[in-house]
């Protein structure tokens, strides 16, 4: 009866999604090469069990506080040569359990990366370099670049190939990622480890004095969970799921059982949820609120207070936790909704002190894009394998949508829920950074009005959000959870 009645759903569900079409104000695809975007395939298909349910997820273990943080390094420039970085994909063992290595992969180390700093204005130039045996890109996360730079899996690194890749810096400050975007392949690299951070700084951020000594008052927060087997390896295809890979075991900038030593005073956590598939809700575990100040690309008008702050797969959030202004720091942690310990807080003798402003930025959803018709509409569907973008899987070949450079333009996302009820679905845009304008017809809430790249979709979400594109290209557009993305939940617009 179970598996007849999995089976049933799967049938459900696929006769749904032959039957999604474009409402009448979307915008047709084209294919270069075929007609037919669409393949069922059932074939990673292993029933129900795999649907990931976002509501109760495998549930996390405590941080014991075992270990210091990991702040990752900063990758300085090279002043010397023709290019200002290098990075270079490559195969690495890491200790994460205590006695037991495990391979992993890692940009310029064994695991994950370093931290870059631009600036706004400068040129940029980047050697990227594969030493893995197998093909990648190096997508540049939230960033503004034309698509030939974006990263995404039109043009991959062959085994032993590298491109020095340049572009402007023109967005303001920012904290940014950079990660793989290999057809079919981003969601076991990233597991493996390819993600690294990048900060964009400005004369404007640097003028509001906020925390921002590196390492001491302002610290990369990168979330990742992990599934370790019996011999504490990492091993991604034991974890798989086709829904969203998860594990039990959260790694906080690569440290297993971390805590972080933080000055007395106001401490910036510039917080990436870097996981495949985990969302995080996270909170002081004394009750008391924090500000968060910036969104996924850049700051917030004004601090907003904030008791607890949802994150979905590759949405940031900048906070400031005032450590002198909290009712108990014996025990304090970040904690999660289920009151998991995240990461524990070790208060010291230092001393740091800022004064938050009260305005921090001039961002501002203008009358004239609130009156914009909706040009462009998406809808998000279905769940494992069977997931879908306006009724079709991604296909390399295809335009899916065209939008002129510069061409202010409102689109309307959707997530339609599934026969299972439907899931969480973050939608990320590649390339330019939007707009939200409304979400179920209602003003967004305060901490999402600032500069976006990843939008949280709930089942039966209706977003708005307006979109302009700075550069020509082709970018990609998909569901985060990077099982999704991998198994055809994206699509392609061409910006000319």
């Amino acid at each position: 009866m179970k598996s007849l009645m999995k089976w049933l759903i799967l049938a459900v569900i696929s006769s749904l999604i032959a039957g999604c079409s474009m409402s009448s104000t979307g915008e047709e695809s084209t294919d270069k090469h075929s007609e037919n975007g669409m393949n069922h395939d059932m074939s990673g298909m292993d029933g129900m069990d795999g649907h990931m349910d976002h509501d109760n997820p495998l549930p996390l273990k405590d941080s014991n506080g075992f270990n210091e943080l990991a702040v990752s390094p900063l990758l300085e420039k090279n002043t010397a040569g023709d290019v200002d970085y290098t990075l270079t994909a490559q195969k690495g063992n890491q200790l994460l359990l205590e006695g037991q290595t495990t391979e992993t992969y890692g940009y310029n180390g064994d695991f994950l990366g370093p931290v870059l700093k631009l600036r706004q204005g400068e040129t940029v130039r980047i050697k990227t370099v594969n030493a893995l045996d197998e093909d990648t890109t190096f997508h540049w996360h939230g960033l503004d670049v034309p698509g030939d730079v974006d990263g995404g899996p039109h043009n991959p690194l062959k085994p032993g190939e590298e491109r020095i890749i340049e572009f402007n810096v023109t967005q303001e400050a920012a904290t940014l990622w950079f990660h793989p975007h290999p057809h079919g392949k981003t969601s076991e690299q990233v597991y493996k480890g390819l993600a690294g951070l990048l900060y964009i700084e400005d004369e404007h951020s640097d003028s509001l004095n906020l925390p921002s000594d590196y390492g001491i008052n302002d610290f990369p927060v990168l979330l990742q969970d992990r599934a370790f087997t019996k011999t504490g390896e990492l091993n991604y295809e034991a974890a798989y799921n086709s829904d969203g890979t998860l594990g039990d075991r959260l790694l906080v900038n690569g440290t297993l059982d971390p805590k972080l030593s933080v000055p007395q005073g106001k401490v910036r956590l510039r917080l990436v949820n870097g996981s495949n598939a985990r969302n995080y809700t996270v909170a002081l575990s004394s009750g008391d609120s924090f500000q968060q100040i910036a969104t996924d690309g850049g700051l917030l008008n004004e601090p907003v207070a904030m008791d607890t702050l949802k994150l979905t797969p590759a949405e940031r959030a900048e906070i400031i936790i005032d450590f002198d202004g909290l009712q108990d720091v014996e025990n304090l942690s970040l904690v999660d909704d289920q009151g998991t310990i995240l990461l524990p807080f070790a208060v010291n003798d230092g001393q740091t002190s800022s004064e938050i402003p009260a305005k921090l930025n001039s961002f501002e959803v203008t009358g004239e894009e609130r009156n914009l018709p909706v040009t462009k509409r998406l809808e998000l569907f279905g769940m494992m394998d069977m997931v879908t973008i306006n009724g079709k899987k991604f296909d390399m070949n295809r335009i899916d949508m065209t939008q002129k450079v510069g061409e202010t333009e409102v689109w309307e996302l959707t997530n339609k829920p599934d026969p299972m009820g439907g899931m969480i679905h973050p939608f990320h845009i590649h390339g330019t950074q939007f707009k939200v304008i409304s979400v179920n017809g209602k003003e967004p809430d305060d901490n999402l009005k600032g500069w976006k790249d990843t939008v949280a979709l709930e089942p039966g979400d209706r977003v708005k959000i307006a979109i302009s594109f700075k550069n020509k290209g082709v970018y990609m557009y998909h569901c985060h959870i990077l099982e999704h993305e991998d198994n055809g939940m994206m699509g392609q617009i061409e910006v000319n």
